[in-house]
This record gives structure tokens, sequence and C-alpha cells, in this order.
């Protein structure tokens, strides 16, 4: 299967687990059946191995699982379990500890105001309940958009778990998700630092999901459609740098180098067009000195030049 190495750079929250001066990172993930402690507030919990006391209170040390699943240096260590409550969770090992977010919904788990996100509850908040009435707000104040963002991070922190999983599609549902945050602050904030202060973002954001988009058609056998999502995307980056009058910026922009490399790693599982394959029966018929099949090659090669 064709698989593509992803840089460290891209991986910036991991940054922290990477050797220094490494190319690229060869990731490892687990999917497990485990027990999730650190959500079980009435079940047994591990108890501490010198604990003789019968009756004691559930331990809320977690060294037991830090022994079992060792942080590895140079590398993300990332898997998937599943809790107690039959839903997946997504943990990364740190060197102090474990993160854990639930697999679906915001990361946390919470719903608040009884959305899934603060998002759909912000965005919903800019629909009229009624047809004619007037919407519940017009904009966002510096407070909500603090707010926003911190939620953002959360997904931030996932989608990264996501993509050395190769859950693509996860990473494409996060990343999309993030996007319509940037634009909700960047046409609803009531100041203009917090219409601002995410669109450094959008390019690396656009990246991850050009890339996580083309891993998945790739792994569907779409090489081709891979290839034109890429594209797509480095022309919507280059109007972007534009836009901003950075149009040189573009050119230098590690976001478009690593779609430009990655592009070039798909050119070779590209299927060939019809009038290259042409060629190639052409020149061979030629050295074969097979006359009348070059003859007739080249009939549909006229053919298709008209077309």
């Amino acid at each position: 299967m064709f698989k593509l190495d992803l840089p460290i750079k891209i991986l910036s929250f991991f940054s922290i687990l990477s050797s220094a001066g490494s190319a690229c990172l060869t990731f490892t993930h687990t999917v497990s059946t485990v027990s999730d402690d650190s959500n079980n507030q009435d079940g047994d919990q591990p108890k501490p191995e010198n604990s003789a006391e019968q009756g004691a209170l559930p331990s809320e040390d977690i060294s037991h699982l830090l022994r079992v699943w060792k942080f590895e240096a140079g590398q993300p260590n990332v898997r998937q379990i599943i809790g107690e409550d039959g839903e997946t969770r997504v943990q990364i090992r740190l060197d102090l500890g474990v993160l854990q977010m639930f697999a679906d919904g915001r990361p946390d788990g919470e719903r608040p105001h009884g959305y899934e996100s603060l998002l759909e509850y912000f965005e919903d908040s800019f629909e009229p309940e009624e047809e004619g009435a007037a919407p519940e707000r017009d904009s966002l104040s510096g407070d909500e958009c603090s707010q926003l963002r911190d939620e953002a991070v959360q997904y931030y922190h996932r989608y990264m778990a996501l993509l050395v999983l190769e859950d693509f599609d996860g990473v494409v549902r996060d990343t999309t998700r993030n996007l319509r945050v940037f634009d909700l602050c960047r046409t609803r904030a009531e100041d203009e630092d917090d219409r601002e202060a995410l669109e450094q973002y959008r390019p690396y954001v656009m990246m991850i999901r050009a890339r996580a988009l083309a891993s998945q058609l790739v792994k569907d056998g779409e090489p081709r459609a891979a290839a034109l999502s890429l594209d797509s995307t480095l022309e919507q980056l280059r109007v972007i740098f534009s836009d901003r009058g950075e149009a040189e910026a573009f050119e230098k922009s590690g976001e478009v180098e690593m779609l430009r490399q990655m592009r070039e790693q798909l050119s070779p599982k590209l299927p060939k067009s019809r009038r290259a394959e042409l060629r190639e029966q052409l020149e061979q018929a030629v050295a074969q000195e097979n006359y009348e099949q070059a003859a007739k090659i080249r009939d549909e090669l006229k053919s298709l030049d008209k077309a």
C-alpha cells in the first residue's frame, strides 16, 4: 500500500517527544480493549501494589497504567482504547502522564448548552428562530472568541493523534470543524484582533486537512482524486497568500512545500492518460517495424487531438 511519511514539522504538538535532527517519524499505534479508569468514578480502579488494606477506597494513582504503557522518546505514543462505557477513547502517552480524549464529539466529552460544542451553539445563535425574526446575536465578544479558541485546541490535539492513527476521516472531520471556527471568528468577532487571531494558522490546518483527505483517497484506490484535492488546496493557499499581499511568501511556505512533496510522491501512482499510452505503443510498434499497427495508432492519436 502507498504510504506517506509524516515530517516532524507538521506534528508540532508532538515536538517535545521528537529526537533532535530526525527527518521523519515512523508511527506505531495499538487499538486496545482496556478499562477506562480515568473516567471511572464508580467502578473498581487499580490499587497500589503495596496496599494491603481490604476495603480501601479505590486509588487515584495511575502509576500502574504508566508502567504498563511505557513512554517511548522520539515518537508520538498514541493508541485507541474502549472505555468501560463502550465508547472509544484516544490516548496520548506523554513523558509525565496520559492525555485522554473522546474519539467523537467534543474531545473532553462535554456538551456546552446541550450542543456538541460551543461552535454549534454560537453558529445556531446567529440563525433566527423564525423566518423574518432577528437572530439572537450579531457578533462574538472577546471572551466568546477566547472560549472558541480554547475549544479548538482540544480538536487540534485530537486530530494530530488521529493522524498518527491513520484515521484520516477523523482528521478531515476535525480540521474542517476548526476551519469553521476560523470563519466564524473572522466574520463575527467584535474586535479586529479576535478576527485575525486564528488566520495565521489557516494554511497549516488546510495543509493537514489536505494531506489527510489525499491519504484516505489513496487508501481507497483513488490516486487521481487525491492529486486533484492537493492541487485544489495549493490553489486555495495561493489565493490566500495573494489576498494578504504575500504572494512571494507562498513559494517559501512550509505548508506549500509539504503539499508539493506529497503531490510528487503521488505522481508515479497516477494512471497514464490515453494519449501517453498511445505514444508508448506507437514507439513500440515502430521499433518492431509493425507499420500497420503504427498507422492505426497514429489515426487514434489524430482523433484525440481533434477531440
